[in-house]
């Protein structure tokens, strides 16, 4: 490239740059977040711990306001071949879930947003028949805005078990954020752009994830993955608690005896997306055993691989 086209290039961004405009897929890659500006003026609370009515569900998960960050610990994926592998030293993102309030919760609340292929349950308890999705799958979403850096890193640390990654993420998309008010679409205002909302869905769980590094935090107390030293459930949560604040869900299999999961308890100040996360404790009863040995088994070696937790 010569020294002129070069000059010319400068001159043409800085031009751009003064003028407040953007050139998008050269420069930058397109905005996701809403439009929640009226919220500057709206009370500041936690979810679940207001005192007074929510007139604004854009500025506040309502009525979900009691957030789940959960997260797998499995020992394969079942697509090795394909390269579904789990990422080393690390747990997995299972997903962000709004239950309510009192511990309730709903879900596939906006089939207009529905890019689930296999949905779960398939039919709603009112008798609503959830549609199966057939459409481009969602990872084309994020790779139409641009985003590689954000599939890159889903692909890492959001992987599923049994079925292709991106079906995963439809799954979550359609039966946990479509009943996040904060995501809902008439929160982007009248620039909102196809599946924006999705974006920064996607976003937002991987932003809650990095708030709970478990593999690290339970290492960190001297528990690994072992297939032959067992653990007790106040050694697990007692580990979390020590950086946390409080005690999470602990999942277990087997009659209560492997480990599986764990699902973080928080209120929000603010929106999902941008807020405070404040880690309460469970209000689910832990799955695993109480009293007797709890595996944290190690993993397959072949269904691992290196990966970067923090960019």
């Amino acid at each position: 490239m010569s020294v002129s086209l070069k000059f010319a290039i400068l001159v043409c961004f800085a031009s751009v740059v003064k003028a407040g405009l953007s050139l998008p897929g050269l420069f930058s890659v397109p905005n996701t977040f809403p439009n929640i500006s009226a919220c500057v003026s709206q009370p500041s609370f936690f979810s679940c711990e207001n005192t007074t009515v929510i007139t604004n569900t854009c500025c506040s998960p309502t009525p979900g306001g009691l957030v789940l960050q959960t997260q797998f610990w499995d020992t394969y994926t079942g697509l090795e071949k394909r390269g579904q592998l789990l990422p080393k030293n690390s747990w997995t993102i299972h997903g962000l879930w709004p239950d309510n309030c009192d511990g309730s919760f709903d879900q596939y609340c906006d089939l207009s947003r529905q890019f689930d292929p296999s949905p779960s349950p398939a039919i709603l308890p009112d008798g609503t028949v959830v549609p199966s999705y057939t459409g481009p799958p969602v990872e084309t979403f994020i790779q139409a805005f641009g985003r590689q850096d954000l599939l890159d890193y889903m692909n890492d640390f959001w992987v599923s078990q049994g079925s292709p990654n991106t079906d995963f993420w439809g799954h979550e998309f359609s039966k946990h954020a479509t009943c996040t008010s904060t995501f809902d679409v008439a929160c982007y205002g009248p620039d909102y752009r196809l599946h924006q909302d999705v974006i920064d869905f996607f976003d937002a769980v991987v932003r809650a994830f990095h708030q709970y590094p478990t593999f690290n935090m339970l290492a960190a107390a001297g528990i690994t993955p072992s297939n032959a030293t067992t653990y007790t459930l106040p050694q697990l949560q007692n580990a979390i608690k020590a950086q946390t604040g409080s005690i999470p869900f602990f999942g277990c299999t087997t009659n209560g005896t492997i480990l599986s999961e764990i699902w973080y308890f928080s209120h929000v100040h603010g929106t999902e997306q941008f807020g405070t996360y404040k880690t309460i404790d469970s209000t689910t009863p832990s799955s695993c055993s109480a009293t007797g040995p709890i595996r944290y088994l190690q993993r397959t070696p072949t269904s691992e691989r290196d990966v970067r937790l923090f960019p």
